[in-house]
């Protein structure tokens, strides 16, 4: 558990401690992983487990913290009769993010944004482009762009090392020509590229 309070915003280890104290749940840090920032699941022996990347963003770490509690909750009143992100996890992690939303433990614009995506909260913080851009701020810098940030013509580079040229935006996506087969992929805004020197 020391570790974990290493992870997240200092005035909120208080309120963390007083929830964990409600809602006994084994808590796992792991290394960070692409498709997810954390998950909650049952083992076979009946415990609950909650495992999160490990980040050097305390924000990013505690709202994924309260996010899988938020899914300990549900599942210990309904079982697996409700929806992962349905309505009764909307509702749980409403209730358990708002003591939490003030300036004292968060920054101004990520208050802001987490207000705004309270209403009606997403799967992962990442399809809220606002809160994501907000959150991002705090994220450990690399050598990688979005690709909302790279311009269109410009090339990049992907983790594996393949070749895009950025074209055009679709609503929400972007279209990029792969150089070596010329095919088209859609990326999303917040993908994290390598930019092309």
């Amino acid at each position: 558990m020391q570790h974990l309070f290493q992870l997240i915003p200092g005035k909120s280890k208080k309120k963390v401690i007083k929830l964990l104290e409600s809602e006994p749940v084994i808590i796992r840090v792991t290394k960070k992983r692409i498709s997810k920032h954390g998950d909650f699941r049952k083992k076979a022996n009946g415990d609950f487990f909650i495992t999160i990347n490990e980040s050097t963003n305390p924000y990013r770490f505690l709202i994924t913290l309260l996010h899988e509690i938020a899914h300990y909750i549900v599942f210990k009143k309904y079982s697996s009769i409700s929806k992962p992100h349905g309505p009764e996890w909307k509702l749980a992690y409403r209730k358990i993010l708002l003591p939490f939303l003030n300036k004292q433990i968060f920054p101004d614009q990520i208050c802001r944004c987490l207000a705004h995506y309270m209403k009606n909260p997403k799967a992962s913080t990442d399809r809220d482009l606002n809160l994501f851009m907000a959150l991002r701020k705090y994220d450990k810098k690399g050598n990688y762009s979005l690709i909302l940030e790279i311009e269109k013509g410009q090339s990049f580079r992907i983790k594996g090392g393949r070749k895009f040229i950025k074209l055009n935006k679709r609503r929400k996506l972007y279209e990029c020509r792969e150089v070596s087969s010329n095919r088209i992929y859609l990326f999303s805004p917040q993908a994290e590229v390598i930019p092309s020197l």
